[in-house]
């Protein structure tokens, strides 16, 4: 099945982004948000049933849906989410939830980290953060939402791999999950390029990850793994 570029589409003009929400005042609101910072909403939708003709349709480059919605309001955002990435794997998608949960955000990355973001709604009111992580997921990139690495870093019901992390290596940790660069990591934590470099090698070197996956994000995979372990 021929995927739609959806990444080309800044080429022809502004990234063109479906909404999919049951609460039109929540989509009419994330729709003027991001209107107003340069990008396209090429629809709205109440519900993911008609998504893939939507897709094929617009050729969005990045998709952004509620996690909850009808007809049961359980995951059927998270089910679609998934079918987008077998179906348009060049199609950015972006999660958005009211809850963090360890299950979701699994199901959503357990076939990779590539394109595929997940955030609380509360980051809306973040328009700079909210913003970044659609263009993120357009272009490849992952997002996950710092309060969720925070819970899920807070839960200490039993030991993992992630216990083995210095209070340090945890506060890089969460700032990875936010996409932050390693100078924007240096900067949040004033420490030198060299010191946050050697951060990152202590916590990839300390968790149980597949080193030679280079199609993957190692950021999010590092956030990934704890949230594996938490669920079983």
């Amino acid at each position: 099945m021929a995927a739609p570029n959806g990444r080309d589409s800044s080429v022809d003009g502004p990234l063109r982004v479906v909404l999919v929400d049951d609460s039109a005042l929540f989509r009419q609101g994330l729709g003027a948000l991001l209107t107003a910072a340069g990008l396209q909403v090429a629809a709205e939708l109440g519900e993911p049933s008609a998504l893939d003709a939507v897709i094929r349709r617009h050729r969005p480059g990045t998709v952004v849906l509620d996690a909850r919605m009808p007809p049961t309001h359980t995951d059927e955002g998270i089910r679609a989410a998934l079918q987008v990435r077998q179906d348009f794997p060049d199609v950015g998608v972006l999660v958005l939830s009211t809850y963090a949960e360890g299950t979701w955000a699994n199901q959503l990355f357990s076939a990779g980290a590539k394109g595929m973001g997940y955030l609380l709604k509360d980051r809306v009111d973040d328009t700079a953060a909210l913003i970044e992580a659609v263009r993120r997921v357009s272009t490849g990139g992952s997002v996950v939402d710092p309060e969720v690495v925070e819970r899920l870093l807070a839960l200490t019901n039993h030991r993992s791999a992630l216990d083995e992390l210095s209070q340090r290596e945890r506060s890089v940790l969460t700032l990875m999950a936010q996409g932050r660069s390693n100078l924007g990591i240096g900067n949040d934590l004033h420490l030198s390029s060299r010191t946050v470099e050697a951060y990152i090698a202590a916590i990839f070197a300390k968790l149980p990850m597949n080193g030679e996956d280079r199609a993957s994000n190692r950021r999010v995979l590092a956030v990934l793994t704890f949230l594996q372990e938490r669920e079983t």
